[in-house]
């Protein structure tokens, strides 16, 4: 048996209109620092996105959530900040912000796996 890892998360948002407060999870980022561990993705269901009232476009939206994935991922696409550290990253990205893209608070947990841990959340909190 392997010792648990702790791990943060926090839920991707896409909220079409600030001022209405309303949102629509679109992803997950989840965390871990012992294990250097950063993973994103998010799925855009778009029956649900079409019945906002928005001024984005669905093309927008996947354009702004790549971004936030490369930075994630620390690639080049995710620019100075996606070159970060992965605490660093992970911090920046889940910081509050109002804008059409937005997380929860961040949450903790303990996983042995962090992959599965992942899989889990992502089904139950966006999908």
């Amino acid at each position: 048996m392997h010792e648990p890892h702790l791990y943060e998360y926090a839920v991707i948002r896409v909220v079409p209109k600030v001022e209405r407060e309303e949102f629509l999870n679109v992803g997950l980022i989840l965390f871990c620092k012992r294990r250097r561990y950063i993973r994103m993705e998010f799925q855009i269901n778009e029956a649900k996105f079409n019945l906002f009232d928005t001024e984005i476009g669905l093309d927008d939206l996947h354009h702004y959530l790549e971004s936030f994935q490369n930075t994630a991922k620390g690639n080049t696409l995710g620019g100075r900040i996606g070159q970060l550290e992965t605490p660093e990253r992970f911090r920046w990205l889940t910081a509050v912000r109002s804008s059409v893209l937005q997380t929860s608070r961040p949450h903790a947990g303990l996983s042995e796996d962090l992959d599965e841990t992942f899989e889990k959340l992502f089904r139950e909190l966006v999908l």
